[in-house]
């Protein structure tokens, strides 16, 4: 799953060059008016309440809350399985982090952050055909396991909190570990939340289905 989801994540890295025709995409998706056909409204609708679902996420991270209990990979994987386009997928949700970690404050391990972000709407992607409560707990497993190797890696290399060898990043693994279960409950938390509430507005909303 890890090298699916990472083929994907740089397939979408390697092809998305600055172009006019992504810039033309964001303006119809989120900009005034509407599109011509019943299917484009739908797609339009559909990405502007999985944004918005997005943003209310990222606005909880600004707000007191418990220590470690976040929606971050909650949030990669839902844009992950909801956006039909991989660039929304992956710019959405990194930039409603970008925008709370400005309030929150940046700091030295966030580029460690958004990769595991980025993995992780990967791992989102591979839901789109297949979403059900058994699969979205699996990736929700997966996320959660890779935002803690690769974040708490990060953490060993770009400070001096452990010595820089093998025994200082076990040291640092396992020093982590009490948080990789408020991680991974937060992250199934708002994964029913997000999953859950899109669901719910579709019903109260038949415009959003596809």
């Amino acid at each position: 799953m890890f090298l699916s989801c990472y083929g994907v994540v740089m397939d979408v890295k390697i092809s998305s060059r600055p172009n006019w025709k992504f810039l033309s995409e964001l303006r119809i998706l989120y900009g005034p008016g509407v599109y011509g056909t019943p299917l484009e409204n739908t797609m339009r609708n559909k990405v502007i309440a999985v944004t918005v679902l997005i943003a209310l996420c990222a606005l909880y991270r600004v707000l007191p809350h418990p220590f470690n209990f976040t929606p971050v990979a909650a949030m990669g994987l839902f844009a992950g399985a909801m956006f039909d386009s991989k660039r929304l997928a992956l710019v959405v949700p990194l930039v409603a982090m970008l925008l709370s970690d400005l309030f929150i404050g940046l700091h030295e391990t966030m580029l460690f952050v958004y990769l595991a972000m980025a993995i992780t709407a990967g791992i989102g992607m591979l839901l789109r055909q297949r979403r059900s409560v058994a699969t979205i707990a699996l990736a929700g497993v997966a996320s959660s396991l890779q935002f803690f190797f690769i974040t708490n890696t990060g953490m060993w290399a770009v400070t001096d909190f452990y010595p820089h060898t093998w025994a200082g990043l076990v040291q640092c693994w396992v020093m982590g570990l009490p948080f990789l279960q408020h991680d991974l409950a937060s992250t199934w938390l708002f994964s029913a939340v997000l999953f859950g509430g899109y669901a719910m507005l579709s019903r109260h909303y038949p415009q959003l289905q596809r």
